[in-house]
C-alpha cells in the first residue's frame, strides 16, 4: 500500500525543493516541513490509549501515543529528513543504517546497523528522502524484521513506480507514504524529475 500525499501545502513546499536554484540550508528547512506533512498522516493509525486529564474547569477524556516510536534514517540523506519526525513526535527514540551498493553484484551490503531496544515490538518508521530503485528501502526493511519490529513504515519526499513496486513486492506488508510519485528512473537510476542529489543537496557537498 502508498499514498502520495496531495496536499497543496505539500505540493508548493515540493515544488521549491526541485527548483535548482534551492540552496542547501533552505532545501533542509523544505525537507524538515515536507517530511513533517507526510509523517504525520503515516502516523494516523497508530495505536493510542486513552487518558484522564485534569484541565482547569475539569477531567477530559484524552487520548496519548500508546506505541514505542523508533525512526530509522538511511544514512546519509535520510538524517535530513530526522528533524522534521521528532517535531513531531518528540519522544521517538532513533536508529541508524547505512548502505553502499556492490559494483559487482549491484546489491546493497549493509555497513552500519544500530537500532534501540524499543525496535523490538515497535512501530519503525523508515525515512530517505528518495525510494528510487527500492533496494536500500528493503533492505533496511529486512534488517528491522529481523530485528523483531511490530509494524514498520516507509515515509520518502519523492519516490517512483518502478521503486514502489519493488518494496511492494518484497514487503507488502508495509505502507509506504510520499509526497511524489515521480515518471521514472533514468539510466544512472536517479528518480526523474526527482530532485536531483538529496544528500549533496541537503549537506551542500555537489561538486
Amino acid at each position: 500500500m502508498h499514498e502520495e500525499i496531495d496536499h497543496p501545502c505539500v505540493q508548493h513546499k515540493l515544488a521549491i525543493i526541485r527548483d535548482v536554484e534551492t540552496g542547501h540550508k533552505k532545501f533542509r528547512e523544505l525537507a524538515t516541513e515536507i517530511t513533517k506533512f507526510v509523517c504525520y498522516e503515516a502516523l494516523k493509525h497508530i495505536r493510542t490509549k486513552e487518558v484522564d486529564v485534569q484541565t482547569p474547569l475539569a477531567i477530559a477524556k484524552c487520548r496519548k501515543i500508546d506505541t514505542d516510536l523508533v525512526v530509522v534514517p538511511i544514512l546519509r540523506a535520510g538524517v535530513g529528513m530526522l528533524e522534521g519526525i521528532l517535531e513531531l513526535v518528540p519522544t521517538a527514540r532513533v536508529g541508524f543504517v547505512g548502505l553502499y551498493r556492490d559494483e559487482d553484484t549491484k546489491q546493497p551490503v549493509t555497513y552500519y546497523e544500530r537500532f534501540p531496544a524499543q525496535t523490538k515490538g515497535g512501530t519503525c518508521i523508515v525515512i530517505d528522502p528518495m525510494l528510487a530503485t527500492g533496494g536500500s528501502t528493503i533492505a533496511t526493511i529486512d534488517l528491522l524484521k529481523k530485528a523483531g519490529a511490530g509494524k514498520i513504515v516507509v515515509v520518502c519526499i519523492v519516490t517512483c513506480r518502478e521503486g514502489l513496486q519493488l518494496v511492494e513486492e518484497a514487503h507488502p506488508d508495509v505502507p509506504i507514504y510520499t509526497a511524489s510519485i515521480d515518471d521514472r528512473l533514468d539510466e544512472n537510476k536517479y528518480i526523474v524529475p526527482g530532485l536531483g542529489d538529496a544528500g549533496d543537496r541537503l549537506f551542500g557537498t555537489k561538486h
